[in-house]
């Protein structure tokens, strides 16, 4: 088949073959593409190209990959170099081009590495001793960049002015960098131009590392906090295992699961909410004790003190009870600290908190009780229900009597704990896996930790009663008839597990990230995740038209900011959602933000409804 094609270079029509005009469209769209792509880079990226195109020009090969052998690190050199010692006469450094200062034919320059940062000298004549000195007039002084990664080998000494630098005898480009780092500016002890904005440093972790290298410190303590746990329970004799991630039904936790889909079993899958009830089937196995650090996910909102992937340790012991955990959690705790700090006492914020044992105790009824002045023991769900109104606490319609009471304890409690306190004996509503209390009817043995105003561990002396377990499960099944979207569901799997027989068991569940904002003295659980769930980056005009859909609903300003933090990203979404759902959400999200602004009403939102359908 011969085609007319019209040659846009030469502006004329060109009789090819079907083939070659394919090739020819093809290569025409790459090219017009890639001037699209060009044009959108800035001034430093196009610069870094064409000195990209220069290096492959002199045969210098930009992303070589070879192994290059380092046999130092600059903290190294920093912490041990004397001149009084003939010491590090050649030592062969990597890492990413932090500075250069040009002086004509000698500079110097920084290097960082993974430990720390040192300066670097370099002479034209030595590291070019021939007549050719275009590695150093052409290559160092205008093609390499800020933020290349080179290698380099010489001797270290110390200048005139007291510094400790590497004297370079050769160097090797590793890696050319394609984007100029963000410049931090230092003068006069001042630091301007930081890459401090939150947002960009966790949509960019990389490049924060790279210019804020202080917060790998943090992400060390994390990981060492990490490993005094495991070592502390690899002592007693427990075993590490895994559990499934991918779960035909969710439990262990009230909370609302990601959904997925299994295309080779046709059935649908859920993301874990937590471990639970896996690690007790190990427990009716046979394990004395097992544990695991799960990655969790939750289907909820997002704060600085919830990411919906999140990282959680569970363990269960057979033969124990919530007491026995009580021990040894606030012994593990105290051995963290210690293992981190060498002392029990951490400074976090404005206060210092001393995990040193024993720890303050009190049961739920006695700590509402002191903050509120009122006993709750005796109240039913109408008389909490008023009661919370009457404290100015806003609770969901589907809400039953332990949600409320947890609520109440979540806003005028919670938040005076900051030292390490275990709060114990919740209401039978509040906890359908844990054992009733073996003393005090309508209670249950369970305690968790509050440090700092939140909650970082969760336990039980486990429920074990496959007949009482089947009740509870149903009460959940009920609240979640009322609209609890986090109420727990059935699973017949475990039931059937349990009527084996389950031991007399000890259950805890760990917030590693949360304990970790706290070791490591954080403001923000995205400042301990390597990489927080973000969401999407939108330009202005997707800002604009996404706050035009909910304008035209009749939908506030103030409340379609919320709905957009709260993944809604057009009016249209909240066609078919539940009323009651929209009102939890705004009203959970105006308590976060400590907006200003009165509670939206049902018949606002029922308004709002009613005008996205129209």
């Amino acid at each position: 088949m011969i085609l007319v094609f019209y040659d846009f270079k030469f502006c004329k029509k060109t009789p090819i073959c079907y083939k070659t005009a394919s090739i020819y469209k093809t290569c025409f769209i790459f090219a017009k593409t890639s001037s699209i792509m060009i044009n959108k880079l800035s001034e430093h990226e196009q610069i870094r190209r064409q000195a990209l195109d220069e290096l492959r020009k002199l045969n210098i090969d930009p992303y070589p990959s070879e192994t290059y052998q380092v046999n130092v690190t600059t903290e190294e050199i920093q912490t041990n170099f004397s001149n009084d010692r003939d010491h590090y006469r050649d030592v062969c450094i990597a890492g990413r081009l932090m500075n250069k200062r040009i002086m004509g034919s000698a500079s110097f320059a920084e290097l960082q590495d993974y430990k720390g940062r040192i300066q670097l000298y370099f002479n034209r004549d030595e590291i070019c001793p021939d007549d050719d000195k275009s590695m150093y007039n052409v290559v160092f002084k205008k093609l390499l960049d800020i933020g290349d990664i080179i290698g380099v080998r010489g001797h270290v000494f110390i200048t005139k002015m007291g510094e400790i630098t590497v004297h370079v005898k050769e160097y090797k480009l590793l890696c050319k960098s394609l984007r100029p780092l963000p410049v931090v500016k230092e003068k006069d002890g001042k630091t301007y131009d930081a890459f401090t904005d939150p947002e960009q440093r966790y949509r960019q972790r990389y490049v924060d590392l790279i210019v804020n290298p202080q917060i790998r410190d943090v992400f060390e303590k994390r990981a060492a906090m990490i490993s005094s746990i495991r070592n502390y329970l690899e002592e007693l004799g427990y075993l590490e295992v895994e559990t499934p991630v991918l779960q035909p039904v969710y439990g262990g936790a009230a909370a609302k699961p990601f959904t997925t889909y299994h295309n080779k079993l046709d059935t649908t899958l859920y993301l874990r909410i937590a471990n639970e009830l896996y690690l007790k089937r190990l427990i009716v196995g046979g394990y004395d004790g097992v544990f695991e650090f799960a990655k969790d996910f939750r289907n909820e909102g997002m704060s600085r003190f919830h990411n919906p992937e999140f990282t959680q340790m569970e363990m269960y012991v057979a033969y124990k009870d919530y007491y026995w955990m009580m021990d040894v959690f606030e012994k593990m705790i105290e051995k963290v600290a210690l293992d981190l700090y060498g002392s029990t006492a951490i400074k976090v914020g404005n206060n210092t908190i001393d995990f040193k044992r024993p720890w303050r105790r009190f049961s739920m009824y006695e700590i509402i009780k002191h903050y509120i002045g009122c006993d709750i023991s005796e109240m039913d769900e109408s008389q909490l229900r008023k009661l919370a109104v009457d404290l100015g606490i806003e609770i969901d319609q589907s809400a039953g009597r332990g949600k409320i009471i947890d609520e109440i304890f979540g806003e005028k409690c919670e938040p005076n704990l900051i030292q390490p306190t275990i709060i114990t004996d919740y209401p039978i509503e509040m906890s359908p896996l844990a054992k009733k209390h073996r003393s005090k009817p309508g209670l249950v043995e369970r305690f968790e930790v509050i440090c700092n105003g939140k909650e970082i561990c969760n336990a039980f002396s486990e429920l074990n009663d496959p007949v009482d377990q089947r009740e509870r499960f149903k009460e959940q099944l009920e609240l979640g008839k009322r609209g609890d979207q986090e109420a727990m569901v059935l699973d017949e799997d475990f039931l059937k597990a349990i009527e084996f027989g389950m031991p007399p068991t000890a259950g805890l569940g760990v917030g590693i990230d949360r304990l970790a904002m706290i070791m490591t003295n954080s403001n923000s659980i995205q400042d301990v995740i390597f990489f927080p769930q973000m969401r999407p980056e939108k330009d202005s005009k997707d800002k604009h038209q996404i706050s035009e859909t909910f304008s035209k609903a009749g939908i506030p300003e103030h409340w379609a900011e919320l709905l957009s933090k709260a993944g809604y990203l057009t009016a249209e979404e909240l066609k078919n959602e539940n009323p009651n759902k929209i009102f939890n959400t705004l009203c959970k999200l105006r308590k976060k933000m400590k907006m200003d602004i009165p509670p939206p009403k049902p018949e606002e939102i029922n308004n709002w409804i009613s005008n996205i359908s129209n």
